[in-house]
């Protein structure tokens, strides 16, 4: 199994690589053209002395002049062999044991490539004094100080390319290496990130552009992660908060019940409060659980197409009691078709309901308005009463929150988790909610689609 390598040493083989490629190709290039330059010399050369062969053959009177001539015009060139037969196959030239005779089985008749020393060019051609005699000619090209050049050429590159591929190497690995040094900056960073140290963030202006939008989206994230925990925290304390009263109630009431002897009826009140702290304590769970599940972002039990001016006429009649109790009234207007689950939106509606009901003023009206535009459908439930401090109302959907920081108001007989189940069922449909305040009038808004 090949091991896993660092984005580093990828970076730097594929650059090696690269590199390796563009100087073996630059170098079998740069060789094939010098080889070829050199067959393209070698051809003009045995064309010049072809051309001067002839002409001193057909231009001789005699043998002998011929030879001389011969003699006075090739004997300095030492790259050019030339080889001369009379018809009856004695040797014109070259002079005998002035230059090796040129062997006839390495003659190649036609044959253009000067890199084997030999006979590459074989014509004949009749001297001028006996037309009827031809001579042979064989012309050959000393080619060892060309095959030397492109040997040494060929050794040269080869450690050139050794040379680039350590240089190269080297760049590479340290281009990489800078290059992802903010990399290893904001894992260091990360590395530093703990439930007590959230506030760390990661350097934008300092990693190169293609890092930004990384460094950007990580910072986000550690801020969505920070007010995550610190709601897991308040949650954590309110929940305790609220389970320690009903148990230490409970507690209480059984252990001064047990402390002595009582009649039946002590028992039975007994009994009966403990079941009502117990029945609140399963209210909260139940609550707690329902919230569990819709932040998981699970489906509508039951979709279907229901009036809300309907579950909403419902919900007033329900809460009518408490209304007569507190003297106050409520008005219902306007309709239209939800897409959504019926017992959920009732839910919504009436943690609303109840909240307007005990914080409106006595002998108001609460009036919920259903309206609609576009794809959208709003409930809106508004009480006249004080108004909500801003600070108060950017926290008034989260669970357990209570704007008496005693909790001991008499009316508010709540967990803290209405408001908060209000908000994950509209969020479970898709809508929106919020509150408004304004001249005396607390609006809470509900915004369901029409289809979910």
């Amino acid at each position: 199994m090949l091991p896993r390598l660092s984005l580093t040493a990828r970076l730097t083989l594929f650059f090696i690589g690269l590199t390796v490629l563009i100087v073996l190709g630059l170098g079998a290039l740069f060789l094939h053209l010098a080889d070829r330059h050199f067959i393209e010399l070698d051809n003009m050369a045995l064309r010049d002395k072809r051309a001067l062969v002839t002409r001193i053959v057909v231009d001789a009177d005699t043998t002998e002049e011929a030879r001389a001539r011969l003699v006075q015009a090739l004997d300095h060139q030492q790259a050019i062999r030339v080889q001369i037969d009379d018809a009856a196959g004695r040797v014109v030239y070259p002079p005998s044991g002035s230059v090796p005779v040129i062997d006839t089985a390495m003659a190649t008749s036609g044959s253009n490539h000067a890199h084997t020393l030999g006979h590459v060019d074989h014509f004949e051609v009749s001297p001028g004094f006996d037309a009827s005699a031809p001579w042979h000619v064989r012309l050959s090209v000393d080619t060892a100080f060309h095959l030397q050049f492109l040997r040494e050429l060929r050794r040269n590159l080869a450690w050139y390319a050794l040379a680039v591929m350590a240089l190269a190497g080297g760049l590479a690995w340290l281009a990489a290496h800078q290059g992802l040094a903010p990399l290893r900056a904001m894992k260091k960073r990360a590395a530093d990130v703990s439930a007590q140290r959230l506030d760390a963030h990661m350097p934008e202006a300092a990693v190169p552009v293609e890092m930004a939008d990384l460094a950007a989206e990580l910072n986000r994230m550690l801020l969505r992660l920070r007010d995550d925990f610190r709601r897991l925290s308040e949650f954590s304390s309110d929940l305790a908060h609220e389970l320690r009263t009903p148990i230490s109630n409970l507690l209480t009431q059984t252990q001064v019940t047990l402390s002595s002897r009582r009649d039946e009826a002590t028992y039975r009140d007994t009994l009966a409060s403990n079941a009502e702290e117990l029945e609140r304590l399963a209210r909260m769970v139940s609550d707690m659980l329902f919230l569990a599940k819709t932040e998981r972002g699970v489906d509508l039990p039951n979709k279907e197409r229901f009036s809300a001016a309907a579950e909403v006429a419902a919900l007033a009649e329900f809460h009518e009691a408490v209304a007569d109790e507190r003297q106050l009234r409520i008005e219902t207007h306007g309709d239209a078709a939800i897409n959504g689950d019926r017992l959920m939106f009732r839910r919504a509606v009436s943690n609303v309901l109840s909240n307007a009901l005990r914080h409106a003023e006595v002998r108001s009206v609460v009036s919920i308005k259903i309206e609609s535009a576009d794809a959208w459908v709003m409930v809106r439930v508004q009480n006249a009463g004080a108004p909500i401090p801003p600070e108060v109302m950017t926290r008034l959907f989260d669970r357990f929150y209570s704007a008496d920081p005693a909790r001991n108001h008499p009316a508010s007989a709540g967990s803290g988790l209405g408001l908060a189940i209000t908000r994950a069922i509209v969020d479970c449909h898709g809508g929106k909610v919020s509150v408004a305040c304004s001249l005396g009038l607390t609006t809470f808004s509900l915004s369901f689609p029409r289809a979910v």
